[in-house]
């Protein structure tokens, strides 16, 4: 028999994060653990990495399909006979916790070189929103630091102030040397967002994540068709489940990119199917962590270690809580590896569940 059971944990911010949308100081997140009941020291970890405020699956009963889950499993015999649950964050925590079981509870998810210790990830650094002093001094730190690839999230402050710290980028680094990313969260108006896009391009940007709000399919088509940075979908991607729905939003708008989160866009197998309808349409993509702690973000970088992408991911978040989970992921400059003689250390919560 299967055994299932779950716990909450909080994880806090070491410094605000501010978006477009919000600012976090704190994270709740869930645990489901897995396990074969003769064997209760051999057992699975999933994050089910609820984002509140963003998923769809943001609403009251999320703690009862939890739970509803775990007493679905303890009703199974065999892994062939759970019910999957509609839920796209249970689902990316499922999905781990199962995958971690059957590689022998030891949180390798996905066999690959860099599980293994061979190979490493390229990361974005991710510079959030602040009044503009702050952002500058953020900027700083990561150049010191070596990134070769810098994410902005914009849309917070004055929109001349962006262009400021973007020219004061340029001003030391040019396109060949540092690749610039930005993030808008959908903070552009259909009307203003052509303008906006227009003057950025000055600065050489790579690209420019959610400029409007998702579901606005013909005027993200416009955008795309007369930007002149390319337009990467982030939002527009939660919530499209079926082949249909995903065939259909990227026929209509067409983007360059797509960025896949999969506690956000239905767990690993859905964003198998996501990259799988990009290629066929040569869309490009890379991954992105939704601020998991590091039992997600190992199962994320893991899953992305089986693709052949040399593109900088963004999955630098391992350090932005104060409470993370001790793992083997290690941050160097701008990259992350996975040291198999490292150590998980997990919450008393979770092994004694």
């Amino acid at each position: 028999m299967l055994k299932a059971k779950y716990t909450t944990y909080t994880l806090h911010f070491i410094q605000p994060a501010v978006t477009s949308r919000d600012t976090l100081t704190r994270r709740d997140t869930y645990y489901i653990k897995i396990w074969l009941e003769d064997a209760p020291d051999c057992f699975g970890v999933g994050e089910c990495a609820l984002f509140r405020g963003l998923g769809d699956d943001d609403k009251p009963d999320y703690e009862k399909r939890l739970a509803d889950l775990c007493d679905n499993i303890n009703r199974c015999h065999s892994i062939g006979s759970i019910e999957w649950p509609e839920y796209t964050s249970l689902r990316f925590g499922l999905e781990t916790a199962l995958n971690d079981l059957q590689n022998g509870g030891n949180r390798i998810i996905y066999r690959s070189n860099w599980s293994q210790g061979l190979e490493e990830i390229p990361i974005n650094g991710l510079i959030w929103m602040g009044d503009a002093r702050t952002m500058l001094s953020r900027i700083d730190e990561k150049l010191k630091a070596g990134f070769r690839c810098m994410k902005l999230k914009i849309g917070g402050i004055n929109f001349e102030e962006e262009l400021d710290l973007l020219r004061y980028i340029r001003s030391r680094y040019s396109p060949d040397q540092l690749e610039l990313r930005l993030d808008a969260n959908g903070s552009f108006t259909p009307d203003n967002a052509l303008s906006r896009l227009e003057r950025l391009s000055q600065y050489g940007i790579h690209s420019i994540e959610q400029p409007i709000k998702p579901r606005q399919y013909a005027a993200m088509r416009r955008l795309c068709e007369e930007s002149p940075i390319a337009i990467a979908l982030d939002e527009e991607l939660i919530g499209l489940h079926s082949m249909a729905e995903k065939t259909e939003m990227l026929d209509s708008i067409r983007p360059r990119y797509i960025i896949l989160k999969p506690s956000l866009c239905g767990g690993f197998r859905s964003a198998d199917e996501w990259i799988a309808l990009a290629g066929e349409r040569n869309i490009g993509w890379w991954a992105t962590s939704a601020l998991e702690s590091n039992i997600g973000l190992n199962a994320i970088a893991q899953w992305v270690s089986t693709y052949d992408t040399l593109m900088p991911q963004g999955l630098g978040t391992g350090a932005l809580y104060t409470d993370n989970i001790p793992s083997p992921i290690v941050q160097e400059r701008d990259i992350i590896r996975y040291d198999p003689k490292g150590e998980w250390r997990l919450p008393e919560d979770i092994l004694h569940l």
